[in-house]
């Protein structure tokens, strides 16, 4: 993204939040569901000084980052066993497509009857609804390495072991980290589902308690907290994609 665009970006978002201002200061919607953007932010910045989002924010990386790094291990693990060796794959092939299948919160009844409300429900939903993209991206990177490039090793003498770490994880970490960035938005986009359906912290609890407690302002505080840290992730993933891939772009654009 160039500076210019990013900048049109900023000042389509700030003639937004001017309309929903007007909006609720001349009364063209309801003031009680639509405050103005002015009640909104004073409420943000009391939620965020006051300290009081701030916890669940907390508990919400916790579990998020928790079910998103299990979710990791087990998927790059399975994802280069399926896409390296064809019996593993046809082992676990039928088992895979029938769980990517599932809406993840369709499974959070499975996970509650199991599991229970607590930590280890929302975990699970979140390893399980993150798993499947890093997987796929796995078999699909680890399947797209030039023969040539194992067959070279191999005449090298790299043993089997070797070849996977060296060879092939490097040549499939471009599919890995696309795998890995998606599913980043979707173990926030779960946490926050989990949170509202049973939790007594998190920032999904914080916003629909806001809004059964009609303070309104808070509950869109609350949600404007969730996108900024939605945004915030997803550039930090971007700016550590750009210095852990930089060989790989480099390695593309002199092939041009």
């Amino acid at each position: 993204m160039t500076r210019e665009s990013r900048w049109t970006g900023f000042g389509f978002l700030a003639l937004l939040v001017l309309l929903w201002e007007a909006a609720g200061q001349y009364g063209w919607v309801h003031k009680l569901f639509f405050p103005p953007a002015t009640k909104i932010l004073a409420s943000f910045l009391q939620i965020v000084v006051s300290g009081e989002v701030l916890g669940h924010v907390g508990v919400s990386l916790w579990r998020a980052g928790l079910g998103y790094a299990l979710a990791a291990l087990v998927a790059i693990t399975l994802g280069v066993l399926m896409g390296y060796w064809r019996p593993v794959y046809e082992a676990f092939e039928v088992v895979v497509e029938l769980l990517r299948a599932l809406p993840p919160p369709a499974i959070i009844p499975v996970a509650i009857v199991f599991l229970g409300i607590g930590d280890q429900m929302k975990v699970f939903i979140i390893l399980f609804s993150c798993a499947f993209p890093i997987l796929v991206n796995t078999m699909d990177g680890v399947r797209s390495v030039d023969p040539v490039l194992i067959r070279t090793a191999r005449t090298f003498g790299l043993a089997q072991a070797s070849l996977v770490w060296k060879v092939v994880l490097p040549a499939a970490s471009p599919f890995i980290m696309t795998g890995l960035r998606i599913a980043l938005a979707i173990a926030l986009i779960l946490v926050v589902i989990s949170e509202m359906v049973g939790a007594t912290s998190g920032i999904g609890y914080f916003i629909l308690d806001s809004q059964r407690s009609f303070r309104i302002p808070q509950m869109y505080a609350g949600m404007l907290v969730l996108a900024l840290l939605g945004y915030g992730l997803n550039r930090c993933f971007l700016l550590l994609d750009a210095r852990l891939m930089a060989w790989h772009k480099g390695l593309t654009a002199r092939q041009r």
